[in-house]
Order: structure tokens, then C-alpha cells, then sequence
């Protein structure tokens, strides 16, 4: 069933990047926590250039707290982007059976973008500047399936992961060209996998692939890169055998 899954969203576009688009979602943020006082974070980056930073602390036995903050900030011979975002959500987090986690958060996000566009000369064609602003809800489910792999006189074991999230989007305070422009609403889809390799005690390296799709069309408010980050994460103070 999760060869089945992962095979179908590898079918997915990658993105539903456009020249016009202000926002660049960061991954969900999946912690996979398992106990009170279990803390993870980490970072990854793709290859666009957007870096992210996540946290997650349980709470207690089934509350937890993440935050997600993602930088994009390129200045490139035709194209200048600055994008800052965060977000922040609660949720409940279980185990089922001896290896698997489940999770369930909801939570609000917030940020500024700048786009501007010129010429190979320099000269400035477009320019659009906005506020975001995000709803979302997500599901993390880490699978029962793991196993290791030998390589360079060692085992590395690695499991598998998946995970849903919503969100409503919201681009307001929108300039274009400093001239007032269209506030727009959209309604994302984000499903990915993930795969993780155990490097050292708590420190695993970390694969997401995925996508993301709006459910409206729109001109300025839509995902503007792939769900496809690579870095590194860590735990401590959770149970053994979840992952």
C-alpha cells in the first residue's frame, strides 16, 4: 500500500510553478512525536533556494507544538525574490502499535514577498510586493515499513513517512508596480513522502518529495515550488523503535 502511494504522487506534478506566483510553500512540518518532553528540529533546503528551519516539542503525552520559518532570498541577473514565512499550529500526536505515529495539527501562517522581474540590462518590468497569510491542517503518518541498508562497512536503517496537508492561502496588501492590486484567496493541496536515513545517534538525514496544486485558479496566488527538500533532523526524549 505505501509503494502504491508513494508511486502515485511521484505521478504528481512537482509544481504548478508560474512567473507571476508570490508564495513558496515550506514542507509540513512532520515531528513524529511519541512522548512528553520529546523535542525535534531540523533543516532543509531545495533546490530553489528556500531554506527552512523546523521545531516540535511535545507538550504533553498527545499535545504538540510545531513552528516552521522558511527564506527565500535570490538576486539573480532577471529575477529578484525576497519571501519570509512562518508558520505555527497544535496538535495531537499517538502511537499505534509498536512502530507507527500519528499526527494532527492545525495551525496559522504569515509572511511578506517581493517578486521583481527585469531585464538582462537591468531594467525593471514588474514589480509586485504582498502580505500572506495561511490557514492549514495537516496529517503526519510515519509507516510500519523500515528496514536497513549495509553500505560502507555499516548498516543505515531508514523508514518512511507521509503526509496531508491543507491550506487556506490569503495574498492581500498586494502592490503591483506601486499601484494597488487584486487581493487573492486560494485553497492548496499538499501531499508528500518522506524517507529517512539514521546517520548518527539522534541526527537522521531527511528526503520529501511531493507536490503542491491549488483547487482555484489564480494569477499571483498559487505554489511556486516543488515539495522536494533534502537536510537534516534530530529527536531526543521520545521512544525508541517509532521511526
Amino acid at each position: 500500500m505505501r509503494n502504491a502511494f508513494r508511486v502515485a504522487l511521484a505521478g504528481l506534478p512537482l509544481t504548478l510553478s508560474s512567473c507571476a506566483s508570490m508564495y513558496f510553500p515550506p514542507a509540513p512540518n512532520a515531528p513524529l512525536l511519541t512522548q512528553k518532553g520529546e523535542f525535534s528540529g531540523g533543516a532543509q533546503v531545495n533546490f530553489q533556494g528556500n531554506f527552512t528551519a523546523q521545531a516540535a516539542y511535545a507538550a504533553t503525552n498527545h499535545l504538540g507544538i510545531i513552528g516552521t520559518a522558511s527564506f527565500l532570498h535570490t538576486d539573480k541577473k532577471k529575477k529578484v525574490l525576497d519571501h519570509d514565512f512562518g508558520e505555527l499550529g497544535v496538535g495531537y500526536f499517538t502511537r499505534l502499535g509498536d512502530k507507527r505515529v500519528i499526527e494532527a495539527y492545525a495551525g496559522y501562517g504569515f509572511g511578506t514577498s517581493h517578486r521583481t522581474e527585469r531585464t538582462r540590462e537591468g531594467l525593471v518590468t514588474d514589480r509586485r510586493d504582498a502580505r500572506l497569510e495561511k490557514y492549514f491542517v495537516q496529517v503526519n503518518y510515519s509507516s510500519k515499513d523500515s528496514k536497513t541498508v549495509h553500505l560502507l562497512q555499516r548498516d543505515w536503517p531508514i523508514s518512511y513517512g507521509t503526509a496531508l496537508r491543507v491550506s487556506y492561502m490569503n495574498m492581500y496588501d498586494f502592490q503591483l508596480n506601486n499601484q494597488p492590486g487584486p487581493s487573492e484567496t486560494n485553497i492548496l493541496l499538499e501531499p508528500i513522502t518522506w524517507t529517512r536515513v539514521g546517520l548518527f545517534g539522534p541526527v537522521q538525514f531527511q528526503f520529501i518529495s511531493g507536490s503542491n496544486f491549488g483547487l482555484r485558479h489564480r494569477k499571483y496566488m498559487k505554489a511556486a515550488n516543488s515539495v522536494f527538500n533534502f537536510g537534516l533532523i534530530f529527536s531526543v526524549g521520545g521512544q525508541e523503535g517509532r521511526r
